[in-house]
This record gives C-alpha cells, sequence and structure tokens, in this order.
C-alpha cells in the first residue's frame, strides 16, 4: 500500500501541484516569521552588549522621580568618578531635536530624531563618536552631527544649520561631522551632539544630567563596582545597575518585542494554512473521486479499510513533506525579505547575520506536514468507505439524504447560536466578558456558514442566473456545473470566503474608528490651527507667547497636562478656551474656567462619581493639595480630555511648564497666507507642526490607512491561496468531466464557447465567495461596535460602499484570473480522445 501511496504521489503529481504551493506559501510564511523575528532578537541584543561594552554601572534618577527632569547634578558626577574602582564616569543627557534641511524641512524620522552632549574624555575625545570632520563642539552655538544625516543634507564643516530641541529654533554652526551606530540614526533619524552645558541648557535642566556611566578600573567587578557606588553616594540620590544588568534587561525587553511580533504574523501565517486546508481537502476528496475504480478494486482484492485510509494518509503526508522542505527554504528567503522591508519602512532594524533557528525547522516540517495529513484525513475515511461493488460502476454514489439533512441541520444549529451569542454580546449583557462573548459567537457563525455553504451555494448562485441566460450555452452549462456538486463548490468558495471576511471585517472597523476619530478631533476645535512638535516630545511655552503677540492671532490655548492622584488634568488658558476649542457636554456647561471652576470628562465623572457642582480633592505634582469644582460634565476625546482647569492654577505646582499642544484662532480663518505669517513668525522651525482642521483630519486617516495597508498586505497570502484553490479546482474539474467536454465540443460547442463556459463557472464560484465574505465582513464590523464605542463615544457604523465594491470586484476578478490555465486546457482537449477518456 506504501508503494501504491507512492506510485499514485507521482501519478498525479500535476493534480497535486496546487495543494504543494499553497502548503509551501503556508509554510513559507512561518518560518519566514521564526527567521526574521530570532534575526531581529539576536541582532537587538548584540547591538544592546556593544552598545554597552564600556558601561559597568549606570546611574539614573529613582523610579517616580516624577516630572522626568535630570535630577543627578554635577556633584554627583564628579563623586562618581572619584569612588574606588572607578576608571572614569560620564554624565549623559538626551532629548528630542530636530534638524532642518537646506529647504527648511525637518530631516529623517521625528521619532528617533535626537540630541545629546558630547563628554570628552582625558584625551580631549568622546570616543563614543569618533569625528570624521572637523572638531568637536565648544559653546552655546556650536555642535556635531552624524555623518548619516550630514550626507543626506548634503552639510559640510562651516554651516550654519537650523534646528531646534523643545520649540524655539536655534542657528548652529556645524563644526565636526562624527560617524556611530546610534539606534536612532540607523532608523532613520539624526543624532545632534553639544557640548555639556549647551545640551543641559537645550535638553534638560543646567547643570543635570539623566544617567552617568561608569567604567571599571581593570580588575574590578561590576558588582564589585556597584557595591563601592552604593556605599560611596547619598542613599537614595541614585539607583545603580550593573552593565550586565541593562545588557540583560534590554535584551528582554528586545526579546518581548520580537515574541509580539511573531504572534501576530503567525496569526496571519495560521490564517494563510487555515484557507489552505480548503484546497487540499478539495484536491483529495477529487482525486478519491476519480480513482473510485481503483480504490474498489484494492478493496476487492483485500486491502482493508484501514489500509485505504492509511493510503491517501501516506499520499498526504509525502505532499505535505514536499511542500514543507521547499517552503522552509522560501521561508529563510522570507525571513531576509521581511528584515529588508521592514528596515526600509522604519530604518529601525539592526545589522547582524541571518539567523535560523532549529524552532523554525522543526515547525514548519511538522506544521507543513501535520495540516496536510489532518485536511485529507475526512477525504481518506470516504475512501475506505467505497464498496468493493464500486469497481464495477464507474462513478461512486452520492450523498445520502439522510447525510445532507444531517449536515444542514448542524450547520444551522451552529450558525443560529452564533448569531443569537453575537447578538447577546452586543447587546451589553455580556458585561466584562463581552470580548470572549463576541469571539465565540463569531466562531461558532463561522463553523455554521462553512456547514451550510453547499446548501446555500444553489439559492445564490440561482440568483445569477438571468445574467448567465446572456451567455447563451455556455451560461447555462457554467451554472448547472457549478451547482452540480454543492460541497465541492462549497469548499471552494469558502476558502476565498475566509479571506474576504476578514479584510471587510477590518475595513469596516477601521473606516468606522477613521471617521469617529476625525469627527472627535473636527468637532472639538473652534482653532484654526494646532500647533505641536514634529517629534516625542512638548512645546516650549515660548511658542504660545510668540503667537499672542501675533496680529493675526484672536486667540490662544495651550493645553498642558499633568496627573493629580492619578487623574488626568489638562490644563487650559480660561478666558480664551471657549474661543478655540468645542466641547459636547453631557451635564452643566463650560462656565467659566479660573481658580477652583473646573470641568471634567464623562470616564473621569462616572468613577469618581462627580456632577455639576461636585467639589473634589486634587494632590499635586508638587504636592500641594487642593479642592476643585465642578462646573459641567463633557464627552473626552484623543484630542481634549481630563480634568480641565485654567493653567493659572496648574503652573505654580508644576516644575516646568509644557504644552502638548497650541490652539490658535484667527482673524482670516485658515488661509494660506495666514499660515505662512504663523510659519514664518515661529522662526520656520523645522520641528514645528502648524496644521489646519483638514491637516488634522488627513494626518488621522494617514495613520489608519497605513495600518489597514499593513493588514492588507499581511492577508494577501490567505487571498493568494484562495486564488490557488480556485485554479487547482477548475483544472482538475475539467480533467473530471474530460468525456463530457469532448461530447460537447462534438455536438458543435465551439473551443471559445469552451472557455466562456469554465470561466463563467469559475466567475461564478468567485462571487459566491465574495457575498459570503463581504455579507459576514460587514456582520463581524457591526458586531464590534460596542467593544469600540465604550472608549470612543463617537464610535458608529459606517459602511465603505466603495471598498466594498472593490472586493466584490475583485472577486469577480480572482475569478477571471484564476479560470484562464483550466479554461484554456478545456478548450485544447482532443475530441476524439476525450470521449473515449476514463
Amino acid at each position: 500500500m506504501f508503494k501504491t501511496a507512492l506510485r499514485n504521489v507521482l501519478a498525479h503529481k500535476a493534480r497535486l501541484l496546487m495543494t504543494v504551493l499553497a502548503v509551501m506559501l503556508g509554510v513559507a510564511f512561518v518560518s519566514g516569521t521564526l527567521v526574521f523575528t530570532e534575526t531581529v532578537s539576536q541582532a537587538s541584543q548584540a547591538q544592546s552588549r556593544q552598545d554597552l561594552r564600556d558601561v559597568d554601572v549606570a546611574l539614573h534618577a529613582p523610579s517616580g522621580n516624577g516630572s522626568g527632569a535630570p535630577v543627578i547634578d554635577q556633584k554627583l558626577l564628579d563623586k562618581s568618578a572619584r569612588v574606588p574602582g572607578a576608571a572614569s564616569a560620564t554624565g549623559l543627557i538626551s532629548g528630542f531635536t530636530g534638524i532642518a534641511d537646506k529647504n527648511g524641512a525637518l530631516i529623517g524620522n521625528p521619532n528617533s530624531s535626537n540630541g545629546g552632549n558630547y563628554f570628552p574624555g582625558a584625551d580631549g575625545k568622546d570616543a563614543r563618536y569618533p569625528m570624521r570632520d572637523g572638531a568637536a563642539p565648544h559653546g552655546p552655538h556650536e555642535f556635531a552631527l552624524d555623518a548619516s544625516t550630514a550626507d543626506k543634507a548634503g552639510y559640510k564643516v562651516g554651516d550654519t544649520v537650523r534646528l531646534s530641541a523643545n520649540g524655539p529654533v536655534h542657528e548652529q554652526k556645524l563644526t565636526g561631522i562624527f560617524t556611530t551606530d546610534d539606534g536612532g540614526v540607523a532608523a532613520g533619524g539624526s543624532l545632534a551632539l553639544f557640548d555639556t552645558p549647551t545640551a543641559q541648557k537645550l535638553l534638560g535642566a543646567p547643570g543635570g544630567f539623566q544617567q552617568i556611566r561608569i567604567k571599571a578600573d581593570p580588575g574590578t567587578s561590576q558588582t564589585a563596582l556597584k557595591s563601592a557606588v552604593e556605599s560611596a553616594l547619598p542613599k537614595g540620590s541614585v539607583e545603580a545597575t550593573t552593565g550586565k544588568q541593562l545588557a540583560d534587561d534590554l535584551g528582554k525587553m528586545n526579546a518581548k518585542r520580537a515574541s509580539d511580533m511573531q504572534t501576530y504574523l503567525l496569526v496571519f501565517a495560521g490564517i494563510a494554512l487555515f484557507v489552505g486546508i480548503f484546497l487540499i481537502a478539495n484536491t483529495f476528496t477529487m482525486l478519491v473521486a476519480q480513482r473510485t475504480r481503483e480504490l474498489a478494486l484494492l478493496r476487492a482484492v483485500g486491502a482493508s479499510r484501514r489500509q485505504v485510509t492509511r493510503s491517501v494518509l501516506t499520499e498526504a503526508f509525502v505532499v505535505g513533506a514536499i511542500a514543507s522542505v521547499v517552503g522552509f527554504a522560501a521561508g529563510i528567503g522570507v525571513g531576509a525579505g521581511l528584515r529588508a522591508l521592514m528596515g526600509s519602512m522604519s530604518g529601525n532594524v539592526p545589522e547582524g547575520p541571518l539567523v535560523v533557528p532549529m524552532s523554525a525547522v522543526l515547525t514548519s516540517l511538522l506544521v507543513g506536514t501535520l495540516v496536510t495529513v489532518l485536511a485529507a484525513w475526512l477525504p481518506g475515511r470516504r475512501a475506505s468507505k467505497i464498496p468493493p461493488i464500486a469497481a464495477m460502476n464507474s462513478v461512486h454514489a452520492t450523498a445520502t439524504t439522510k447525510s445532507l439533512v444531517l449536515r444542514n441541520t448542524i450547520g444551522a444549529l451552529f450558525a443560529g447560536a452564533g448569531v443569537a451569542v453575537v447578538l447577546y454580546g452586543t447587546g451589553g449583557s455580556a458585561g466584562k466578558n463581552v470580548n470572549l462573548v463576541l469571539a465565540g459567537g463569531a466562531t461558532l457563525l463561522m463553523i455554521g456558514v462553512f456547514v451550510l455553504t453547499p446548501l446555500l451555494s444553489r439559492p445564490l448562485i440561482a440568483l445569477a442566473a438571468p445574467v448567465l441566460r446572456i451567455f447563451g450555452v455556455a451560461g447555462t452549462l457554467a451554472r448547472q456545473n457549478s451547482v452540480r456538486n454543492p460541497r465541492r463548490t462549497a469548499a471552494t468558495a469558502s476558502a476565498l470566503m475566509v479571506g474576504l471576511t476578514l479584510i471587510t471585517g477590518l475595513t469596516v472597523v477601521a473606516t468606522s474608528v477613521q471617521t469617529a476619530i476625525e469627527k472627535q478631533a473636527v468637532a472639538s476645535l473652534k482653532s484654526d490651527y494646532v500647533v505641536s512638535m514634529a517629534g516625542p516630545v512638548p512645546l516650549s511655552p515660548d511658542v504660545a507667547k510668540k503667537l499672542r503677540t501675533l496680529d493675526e492671532v484672536t486667540a490662544v490655548s495651550p493645553l498642558r497636562q499633568s496627573f493629580a492622584d492619578h487623574t488626568m488634568l489638562t490644563g487650559v488658558t480660561g478666558k480664551d478656551f471657549d474661543k478655540v476649542a468645542r466641547l459636547d457636554f453631557t451635564q452643566g456647561s463650560l462656565g467659566t474656567i479660573q481658580g477652583n471652576q473646573v470641568v471634567v470628562d464623562s470616564k473621569t465623572a462616572e468613577e469618581k462619581g462627580l456632577h455639576p457642582g461636585s467639589r473634589f480633592p486634587v494632590t499635586f505634582a508638587d504636592g500641594k493639595k487642593s479642592t476643585l469644582t465642578v462646573s459641567g460634565v463633557y464627552e473626552g476625546n484623543d484630542l481634549i480630555n481630563g480634568v480641565i482647569l485654567d493653567n493659572a492654577t496648574l503652573a505654580p505646582h508644576e516644575k516646568t511648564a509644557d504644552d502638548s499642544r497650541v490652539l490658535v484662532k484667527t482673524k482670516d480663518g485658515a488661509t494660506d497666507a495666514t499660515k505662512d505669517a504663523l510659519i514664518t513668525a515661529l522662526g520656520k522651525n523645522p520641528a514645528l507642526s502648524v496644521a489646519d482642521k483638514q491637516e488634522v483630519t488627513e494626518a488621522i486617516a494617514g495613520m489608519v490607512s497605513l495600518m489597514l495597508n499593513m493588514l492588507y498586505a499581511l492577508l494577501a497570502m490567505a487571498v493568494i491561496v484562495a486564488v490557488l484553490g480556485v485554479i487547482n479546482t477548475l483544472a482538475m474539474s475539467v480533467f473530471e468531466r474530460s468525456q463530457e467536454i469532448g461530447m460537447l465540443r462534438a455536438i458543435g460547442l465551439d473551443r471559445p464557447g469552451i472557455k466562456r463556459m469554465v470561466r463563467l463557472e469559475s466567475l461564478v464560484i468567485s462571487l459566491f465567495g465574495g457575498v459570503l465574505g463581504i455579507g459576514l465582513g460587514v456582520f463581524f464590523g457591526w458586531a464590534a461596535g460596542p467593544l469600540i464605542s465604550s472608549d470612543m463615544p463617537t464610535y458608529a457604523l459606517v459602511l465603505p460602499w466603495g471598498r466594498l465594491g472593490l472586493f466584490f470586484a475583485a472577486a469577480a476578478l480572482i475569478g477571471v484570473l484564476a479560470a484562464l490555465w483550466p479554461a484554456r486546457r478545456a478548450a485544447r482537449l482532443n475530441m476524439l480522445t476525450a470521449i473515449k477518456a476514463e
């Protein structure tokens, strides 16, 4: 039986090709993910060790310091350098610094654009940053720039460069260009270095450091040096960590990030393999049907049912093993490609050799083989039930009415239960378990639809009959062929349905979220412009002061955020706030925001039991206490939330006055001339963003679209596998119907008619899968509403009719393209040979 199975694989290698491709693609996705994440993880850990190679002990401010400003002063640095066993001590400070190109635009990725201090040793050099050209910076008007950014912008030593750290723009002389392996530069950002006093002024508190790194004398261990540091320095002034512990912590963080990414990617690989199961099961079902006589003869000459089943499973094992080996090899290339792609998109991928872990080898072989064998088990079991008497017939008996009734009953029960559970979850009765309830309901519904697909195929495909009649005999035959074997049609359409369900559901949710966020942003703004930093840092209060002096500006309110008793406080300019913002109040009104009068968002009000007239105590960041009075409760959003109070009340309790953004109202509204005036007044600062409402919404839409496109790319593999399934089903169906096609040719149906018949059959099956997928996707998108609306009150279901139409058209295109090769093959069949075919 084993030899028989091998001969069958070799005899049907062309028909098994699509199955091999489907399994290979899924396995390549799995192995590529494992190779990519392991490569990134090990490269990140190697880079961490490289960055910390000269660090034996690191000192930083105690945890829970509060404001986050540097608190390690020069005295602590000097004491650290004199600790027994310490060879040297380096004080570090860093922060966002945007560099302008020669046209005034920000260079590189704002999230990775940093500044720091050049800390020379006894030889006058900082070993971390070897100078390629020029010299180190000295004084408040000089700086050095990394070679990558300098080359990108065309800067040379001696040039005057515009830059910004926290709002105001500065013009600095470029005195040196250095080389570095800094991760921010590798991520597409930039690195500017200043002398220590200048860096402290621009990036932190004067005289302060964020971290001290100590190098040990030869022969002194890291543990011994740490103990000496902790004994020599005032207790509680700093926290000490060994270089090894720092490297280990970074390694764990990188490993966790890689693990999260791995899980995310493997989910989509699993979807592709799940879709492949339909293709595999369909292929072996058709092969078993085509070999009815052969299998019945095996039974007649003494083969047991188990032997027949094992024969089919052996074929599946061989196919799965071959596909797994090829998929694993392809996965190494996928892993290398993912690293290159992620590097080009974010730049934040460390260099290092490609790592192929043993887990990738074992997982690839195990997953590919198991998926194939499990998918072939049911066809194999059916094959074992073929009675020996079937050897006398050309076709095995069709499914009994009893089996179809049982199947449809089970499918209806699952689908009904799924819908009921989903409706229960959306009704708000599930409480905190709503996620599990909706997931369970969606799973039951999908299973029910899978089981019911053969039943659904007949009425849904019948709807296409009027259109198919236009194509004459070819159209009529295509409709009849597509419903001739409902199970086969269902399995083929289900593969496409899975991909389109996920794509449609994600699109509906993303579009609804995008619309809700845009509604929040625009509805809450009366201001004409929102000014913010391009990077992840707060604005200097000087920006708001400068804007108030402009003739074009009528109202300015900076948004300043702080925390008190774990409650978000948002400081505003009380007298101008109602001119630049519009809040949706559920209770009370804005009133006058001054003194202790505040308004609170509905979430905070619910948590604290507040309403208009309520008084509640707060403890500010500096430890001082006060009592605030609520005048209104509003619906919060991503732009404005928390307890809103006057900046005049908040400022005395803050060490530094940092604004998250500034809302600006102008005389003439949002015009190009007004915007240019604001940008010019702010010094054409490369680190500042001046955006009107339209630009705010476009930025939001851009982020959602980017995320959605990434999901589309990951789901594309499942769609490709589904396309292979359609091609495979049609190709094997053509082979199965060779005699019938020959007869059609003999009675007058020409070759174009044969091609048209096969293409229309493929089109109908693909559109059937498209209708089911889009319908389920819209339903699941609607069901996700309660989950999202709890955190986003403005969320409402929005159906993107344009994209839904594109998905339907894409399903049709898939059907047309998938039929090209099978239709050509059918048309080229020799008429007489086909008539004689068994």
